[in-house]
């Protein structure tokens, strides 16, 4: 009898062992920083459910989403910042907006027919610089109030009747000139008021490029998944790659970034289909801090505004995002 006990208790111990073992398997380990509760910030995308699906536009503050709104022309959102009035300027594609936080449009430009906006940014409480891709590409700057251009710049492309391709952001300096990142020519150029080319460095598949604080211009390429800063003297400062983080954090489809005031950088991506995050926030020795990687609330990250972040938006080279 002792031996049939000591038989099925040794046997009780073998057929549970699998489950004791799935009991005790520590969970895998979590991504770094607080998810959607490590900064306040506004978050809009492209390609969130399908090129021509609603796309959303979101304020995150607590963690939680606090605020949306869905483009009802279903283009593109590939810029977005909110004004120290609350309001948000933004690009839809086919045309730029300014919308209030009851999601009331306050003000509306469409592009001509044939045309592409991508990049729509305030450079003060009245006006707003727009990129136009088309044949040709304009360069312009808006009066909100009267609707004039003020401004109208046509730049160089490598494809004129391909309207998609030829630029994303553009943003004015804090010294008035335009910085605009040539997608389809492989460069980011400086220009002053008149449209002269007054400083360029090569980037194949620029995205976006912002004149930091510091004087550095950061600047993001699509095509080489490559984030780098260069200086006035054109020479690389910093830069980052997918390649240059653990792999489990590699991000894809490289789109924008944000530099923080406490000198780190926020990396936008569209994901890869869900296969890599959507942000990822690094020191300036490339230590991850932050992985966003939630496709069940938000889709892919084109444009990111930290919140928090000091300083008026509408003031150019005060947010450089």
């Amino acid at each position: 009898m002792q031996q049939l006990r000591s038989f099925l208790a040794l046997y009780s111990v073998v057929c549970f062992l699998p489950a004791l073992e799935a009991q005790t398997t520590p969970p895998a380990p979590p991504l770094p920083g607080k998810g959607m509760a490590q900064h306040p910030f506004l978050y809009c995308g492209e390609w969130q459910r399908g090129s021509t699906s609603e796309q959303v536009m979101y304020i995150v503050r607590g963690g939680k989403i606090v605020w949306s709104y869905t483009n009802p022309q279903k283009g593109e959102l590939g810029d977005c910042t909110m004004l120290s009035n609350g309001n948000i300027v933004f690009s839809r594609q086919f045309g730029a907006s300014e919308i209030n936080p009851d999601q009331e449009i306050v003000w509306n430009y469409d592009g001509p027919a044939g045309t592409e906006i991508h990049s729509a940014y305030p450079i003060d409480k009245d006006r707003v610089l727009i990129m136009q891709n088309g044949n040709p590409a304009k360069l312009l700057v808006i009066n909100k109030k009267s609707s004039r251009v003020e401004k109208e710049l046509t730049l160089a492309t490598r494809a004129p009747a391909s309207a998609h391709g030829q630029f994303r952001h553009v943003r004015m300096t804090r010294a008035g000139t335009f910085l605009v990142a040539h997608m389809d020519l492989g460069r980011v150029v400086e220009y002053d008021q008149d449209g002269r080319d007054i400083w360029s460095v090569p980037a194949p598949s620029a995205w976006a490029a912002v004149r930091l604080k510091n004087g550095n211009t950061l600047i993001t390429d699509e095509k080489d998944e490559l984030t780098l800063e260069v200086n006035q003297a054109k020479d690389t400062v910093w830069q980052l790659r997918p390649s240059d983080l653990p792999e489990k954090y590699r991000f894809r489809g490289t789109q924008s970034c944000t530099r923080l005031v406490n000198g780190n950088t926020i990396i936008c991506s569209r994901g890869g289909g869900g296969k890599g995050p959507q942000l990822v926030e690094v020191t300036p020795d490339k230590k991850v801090l932050w992985v966003l990687w939630d496709f069940n609330h938000l889709g892919p990250a084109t444009a990111l505004q930290i919140l928090d972040d000091p300083g008026y938006p509408e003031i150019p080279g005060e947010s450089e995002h």
